[in-house]
């Protein structure tokens, strides 16, 4: 177990050792959860960490991301 300091602004170092343990990297999206007393914090999956489980669609994981964003952006404008 380690110890961190949760500074003004909420903000908290997760310690390097476990970073390098459960691969977390700069960018990296985490999800955070309460559970009675606790706090749970995961690393959140990605696209990318489904790829060659998803069928093929004749795209690019890079592809269906920018297809995906164009999509959101239409639905966002159609209500906002």
């Amino acid at each position: 177990m380690q110890a961190v300091k949760v500074l003004a602004k909420g903000q908290i170092t997760l310690p390097k050792k476990i970073r390098q343990h459960l691969h977390i990297n700069v960018g990296d999206a985490l999800i955070i959860e309460e559970e009675k007393d606790r706090i749970v914090i995961k690393k959140r999956k990605t696209i990318y960490d489904f790829a060659g489980t998803l069928p093929d669609l004749g795209m690019s994981i890079e592809e269906m991301i920018e297809k995906a964003t164009e999509e959101a952006m239409r639905e966002r404008a159609k209500s906002g």
